[in-house]
């Protein structure tokens, strides 16, 4: 029917990276099967009727331009300005909005905007809008601490934590349990309007602000995170345990693998395993197999577990609690590849010759009994000699475990995968979940192994899903725009270097090669990061820039991640001979599951990320007047960003807090200039900063400078600072090139996910 393809087919032109393509080209660029095409046809037809697609030149479609008035979506930036999200999308993307012209709307909120052209560049027209009415409220429950104001008139309120909204919200009736400090869940009824604030009441009181179990809740009510399993997905859970702790490890149809040398190979406070490693040898042949835990064997597609598995999408990993996508009972008991338990696996087994190259792959239902449960710091001291204690073949698995996972490393770099340099600590926390201390992560090459076979696995599956014709949540990631790779020149060049021609994943790799050891590194590896789009899930066929993959899926994680659940259940299918390609679910069906995934995903890593800022916020509150050393990672007209190299945490130093001198920001070049001394501050340089200010509920870091970098502006230039260049006539100013503020979950491409080392990157 055609209904199946309408939204999928919106979703994929309002891709900025889409090119108008006619309505065949467009079928086998989104993997409609030649049976559907008719179908396929008709959705494009009645888009096209509606006016919400149009055909252009050459019959080739795109959405239809920008109109008058907009409604959609408003995300607003800690900075001032913000984006609307069209409801119906447009050819020109998300609508500007300066600030300003917000109007009282917030994050979240449904709004009218008034669109206005701006001027062309780079062949098209640029619009800013300003918010005429706001049509429907995103948000009315926020989390705040209770506070009083006491004079001529007094009255209890909170201010909501975050950046979200921060005006003060009255609390009309408290109860008798009310007092200051407390930390409450909140819901407006009353938004303000002019100078009178909002009015709310309070649902939940979550207790004193400030320990990290209430910080913790407080973080999860906050993103809207469900926390709580119903009876009914609980009975689930223990009826798939029963059945397997009744009827033992079933064998029909299965591999058995419990005669192989297995290992799991984990942090050191690892609750599940959800992947076991082995190697086997025959000639010049090495087979690896990455055997992941059989999830759907006990989830049942359609039940309540399953339900609520899909609706949490991922697991979620705080400092001290984890808020899981499936029940404990499962993910910590007969799901994990516990050492020494018969548990159930879906493995692949890839074989590979003798530089790395992969000659052969085969998939099987198996059954697993884990010889040993390393931690990477054991793995690594077997790797360092240390082997007292284990099993010789225990040890002989993982030395050979490395000389593949090396020979991998290397064709994987010829071949472009990117390996970003970033520093990666991790924090220290007393008995009371307070921090005290930063140090830096574990770096140890076992990390690197996993994270090999891992990408290895994803990446066999997702060609053999290709092969089957089926739609499947890949996780892709789009090659870089023409806009944000000259966003990067910039930010480049005004650390100091140069970047010539196209920006291609070889010459990001030689840039962090020509940066490693620098104090400017740091700076340009975020630039290079967050210049990169964010992976998403999606079954649109458009590869992995940062891994240079074409074809990538995740697989290794489905106690943790559901769209993994969802891989499992296709190649399971295939390997019982039951997949219907025909009754598969439909591209729009994996695109709307996709969407949400990613949704999902982005809450978790933006809950992970507050949460942690907020625990170094705390600690820094009580050292006001210290100094740190920290890396210029932005310059604005307002202010410089500095991220602390010790905890990783960006603050700002305002431009009239830097001393007495007249300071004259240029963004676009990447300098701030003092006009008497000459004094210079440049993206990038290492600086010596005080903590000035810390403001807990806005998650706000202040810093002064300490120390100055040594260069100065020759004499004579100082007036010339932030002059557009005189070559040709002057343009409006491109956006700074600082630093965006991170998008979401991820880490170094490749690797395992959330609960493991945090590899910051876009696998």
């Amino acid at each position: 029917m055609p209904e199946q393809f309408l939204q999928a087919i919106i979703k994929y032109l309002a891709d900025k990276h889409y090119q108008p393509l006619k309505v065949r080209q467009l079928a086998r660029r989104m993997g409609v099967a030649d049976d559907n095409y008719d179908a396929f046809r008709d959705a494009v037809k009645q888009l096209r009727d509606s006016g919400r697609v149009v055909m252009g030149e050459k019959n080739a479609l795109s959405l239809p331009p920008m109109g008058k008035t907009v409604t959609g979506t408003y995300r607003g930036n800690p900075r001032g300005f913000g984006f609307v999200v069209p409801l119906e999308p447009t050819a020109h993307g998300d609508l500007f909005i300066p600030a300003g012209a917000e109007a009282d709307a917030i994050t979240g909120d449904t709004v009218l905007c008034r669109v206005f052209k701006g001027h062309m560049r780079d062949g098209q027209m640029l619009y800013r809008g300003e918010v005429a009415e706001i049509v429907a409220r995103g948000h009315n429950r926020f989390v705040g601490e209770l506070d009083r104001a006491v004079g001529e008139v007094s009255f209890w309120f909170v201010t909501p934590q975050g950046s979200t909204y921060t005006d003060p919200i009255v609390i009309d009736d408290v109860g008798p349990a009310a007092r200051k400090g407390l930390k409450v869940v909140i819901e407006i009824v009353r938004y303000s309007q002019g100078i009178d604030l909002a009015h709310g009441v309070i649902l939940e009181m979550l207790g004193e602000a400030g320990p990290i179990d209430i910080e913790t809740i407080g973080i999860i009510r906050q993103h809207g995170l469900p926390d709580h399993f119903g009876e009914e997905v609980l009975a689930d859970a223990r009826r798939a345990i029963s059945a397997f702790e009744t009827g033992g490890a079933p064998l029909d149809g299965r591999q058995d693998f419990r005669t192989w040398t297995i290992v799991t190979i984990d942090p050191d406070d690892a609750r599940d395993y959800d992947d076991a490693v082995s190697i086997q040898k025959r000639g010049n042949i090495t087979t690896l197999g990455v055997h992941i835990a059989d999830v759907p064997h006990f989830v049942r597609e359609g039940n309540a577990l399953d339900t609520e598995a899909r609706q949490r999408g991922n697991s979620v990993y705080f400092p001290r609690k984890v808020v899981p996508m499936l029940p404990e009972i499962l993910s910590n008991g007969v799901c994990s590849l516990q050492e020494g338990q018969d548990r159930l696996v879906r493995s692949a087994l890839i074989d590979y010759d003798a530089d790395g190259n992969v000659v052969a792959e085969r998939y099987a239902n198996g059954i697993i009994r884990s010889a040993k449960r390393l931690t990477y710091r054991q793995a690594q001291a077997i790797l360092d000699g240390q082997t007292g204690g284990y099993d010789p073949k225990v040890v002989q698995l993982v030395r050979e475990m490395d000389h593949l996972a090396r020979r991998i490393e290397q064709r994987r770099r010829k071949a472009g995968t990117l390996h970003l340099d970033l520093p990666e600590v991790e924090l220290v926390l007393d008995e009371a979940g307070r921090v005290v201390d930063a140090v830096h992560a574990d770096q140890s090459y076992t990390h690197t192994i996993i994270e090999m076979f891992m990408v290895e696995a994803n990446e066999a599956v997702a060609r053999k899903l290709d092969r089957l014709g089926v739609p499947f949540l890949r996780r892709i990631h789009p090659e870089k725009d023409a806009t944000a790779t000259a966003h990067l020149k910039d930010f480049v060049r005004a650390c100091g270097f140069k970047i010539a021609g196209e920006l291609s994943r070889t010459e990001m790799q030689a840039l962090i090669e020509r940066v490693r050891g620098r104090p400017e590194s740091y700076a340009v590896n975020l630039a290079l990061l967050k210049m990169m789009e964010q992976a998403i899930y999606s079954p649109r066929r458009v590869g992995h820039f940062a891994l240079a993959s074409d074809a990538y899926c995740h697989f290794t994680s489905p106690i943790r991640r559901y769209p993994d659940l969802t891989v499992h259940r296709l190649l399971d299918e295939h390997l019982r001979g039951t997949l219907d390609v025909e009754a598969a679910a439909s591209v729009a069906e994996v695109t709307t599951l996709g969407e949400h995934c990613s949704f999902t995903e982005r809450r978790a890593a933006d809950a992970e990320r507050e949460l942690r800022r907020l625990l170094v916020l705390q600690m820094l509150e009580s050292h006001i007047g210290e100094v740190l050393e920290g890396v210029v990672t932005g310059i604005t007209t307002f202010g410089i960003f500095i991220e602390s190299s010790k905890y990783l945490v960006e603050g700002l130093v305002r431009l009239q807090d830097l001393g007495d001198d007249w300071w004259e920001a240029n963004p676009k070049g990447g300098v701030v200039v003092a006009q008497r001394t000459g004094r210079q501050i440049r993206l990038g340089d290492a600086l010596t900063v005080r903590i000035f200010g810390v403001d807990l509920g806005r998650r706000q870091l202040d810093f002064r400078i300490e120390k100055f970098p040594a260069r100065r502006l020759p004499a004579g230039k100082q007036d010339q600072v932030g002059q557009a260049p005189k070559k040709r006539k002057a343009k409006e100013a491109k956006p700074a090139p600082t630093l965006p503020p991170p998008s979401g979950g991820g880490k170094q491409p490749g690797g395992k996910p959330a609960k493991r080392r945090r590899r910051r990157g876009k696998r």
